[in-house]
């Protein structure tokens, strides 16, 4: 009987695909295909979680091959990430009128990105005192045995390594292996090479013009191809995102998921409050945040439901220069180094609230003001090098409790709800790239204020 109710859920996950791509057929919005796909994926998962329950043989078995879907979908994204970074750095450089601009774009943005996950650390701190959150609270299951068990493993990878030696592991001594993504500080590693291509790029072009322009127009071949194969794969958005909601909702644990309601609530607080803080940095260049907000919807819609900055990257700097007037090569360097650097969501907010729950645990004071500022500091340190696609977050935190000695168990307590707030982490993360590019091209003044004001210069995903 079992078999035959594995083989039912299966058909009709498959029926739904089906539905799904007769959708796009019809050429129906890809932001309403995403969005139906996030509402069915939660209500199929929802009713599957109901009527089998949580470690259903059923379920466990299903989810094999509708995580093929997902996982399948995520693997796509994640081969993306280093052409994407490659090509958008590289291209950044060869895009650029006036080579003398690069310090002040690459100053400001890095400045942008890293002083507001500076912010968002402590915001993050503020809210797990509000709300009164104690990680000695949270309770742990099986799968939170497991979880812990696992980040044991992985973190031997940070925690023999002081924050010097993190940033020196930075910097790629082998770019092959990095834009293989070996290491788990690969994507800053590419960052660091492409940007010496770049700078490179600027030297020839002013000895050796002609042989310079055949790089460049190499570069933009090379652009476009790439930004082909992400066409390609953001196609399959709405498949992915059904299959992610179907198995987030039917193989999670509500009894875990109230017990961290708390944690939930206190998580999107301060999501939101990082959200405000971008629109006070937006209203300081004179750009209206409801503006801002309303043209760049579709790319955070598509963050919110992929979970993937990396996939967000092209629809990100589309956005930017088309619909909010930033110039392209602040546009590539704002969108890219988001990628790695200063995600506000990830890499400031979560691991500062992980950190906060548990530091009592060990005897730590958490309003003693030298702990708040050791912790900001090594959280802006530590957001370097966090990828755009999954385990970003998770490998942030590895390395904020690493360096401050605080027990790694916390990470494990509460992968029941990770997926549910890494959807909110990934907007804010995209977001805040957005918002860098915008404040520099102001700052440089570059920013095209009139397709920024213009109510017909928008972007859809498709």
């Amino acid at each position: 009987m079992t078999n035959l109710f594995i083989v039912i859920v299966v058909l009709i996950f498959a029926a739904l695909i089906y539905g799904f791509y007769l959708m796009q057929k019809r050429h129906l919005k890809f932001s309403t295909r995403v969005f139906t796909a996030l509402f069915v994926g939660i209500l199929f998962g929802g009713i599957l979680q109901a009527i089998f329950g949580t470690g259903s043989e059923v379920i466990t078995q299903s989810l094999e091959w509708i995580t093929m879907v997902g996982n399948g979908y995520v693997a796509l994204l994640q081969m993306l990430i280093m052409p994407l970074v490659f090509v958008s750095i590289v291209g950044a450089f060869t895009k650029m009128k006036e080579s003398e601009k690069i310090k002040k774009i690459s100053f400001t943005v890095l400045a942008t990105l890293l002083g507001t996950t500076a912010i968002a650390a402590l915001i993050g701190i503020v809210m797990v005192m509000l709300f009164g959150l104690d990680g000695a609270s949270f309770t742990e299951g099986a799968a939170e045995t497991a979880r812990i068990a696992e980040l044991a493993e992985r973190s031997t990878q940070v925690q023999d390594l002081s924050i010097p030696q993190q940033i020196v592991s930075f910097i790629p001594n082998n770019v092959f292996a990095d834009l293989a993504g070996t290491r788990s500080t690969s994507t800053i590693g590419v960052v660091i090479f492409s940007a010496f291509v770049g700078i490179a790029y600027l030297g020839v072009k002013k000895k050796a013009p002609k042989e310079a322009q055949t790089f460049a127009d190499l570069m933009d071949s090379l652009y476009k191809i790439v930004m082909r194969i992400v066409t390609l794969v953001l196609r399959l958005t709405p498949y992915g995102v059904l299959a992610l909601m179907t198995n987030v909702l039917a193989s999670s644990d509500f009894e875990a998921i109230l017990n961290l309601g708390k944690f939930i609530l206190a998580s999107y607080a301060a999501l939101i409050i990082v959200l405000l803080v971008h629109s006070l940095l937006l209203a300081s260049v004179k750009v209206n945040p409801i503006t801002y907000f309303k043209k760049a919807f579709p790319v955070l819609s598509f963050a919110f439901t992929s979970r993937s900055s990396a996939g967000a990257l092209p629809l990100n700097i589309e956005t930017q220069t088309k619909a909010l007037g930033v110039d392209e090569a602040t546009a590539n360097f704002a969108g890219s180094f988001g990628l790695s650097i200063g995600q506000n969501g990830c890499a400031g907010v979560y691991p500062a609230m992980l950190a906060t729950i548990v530091a009592p645990t060990v005897g730590i004071n958490v309003f003693d003001w030298q702990f708040i500022l050791l912790l900001v500091a090594v959280v802006t340190i530590s957001s370097f090098g966090v990828a755009g696609v999954g385990g970003g977050a998770t490998f942030a935190s590895l390395i904020v409790l690493g360096s401050m000695n605080l027990p790694i168990a916390i990470v494990g307590l509460v992968i029941s709800v990770e997926p549910l707030i890494d959807m909110a982490r990934t907007l804010v993360n995209v977001s805040d790239s957005m918002v860098a590019g915008v404040v520099t091209s102001s700052r440089i003044h570059e920013l095209d204020r009139a397709t920024l004001e213009s109510q017909t210069a928008v972007i859809d995903a498709d």
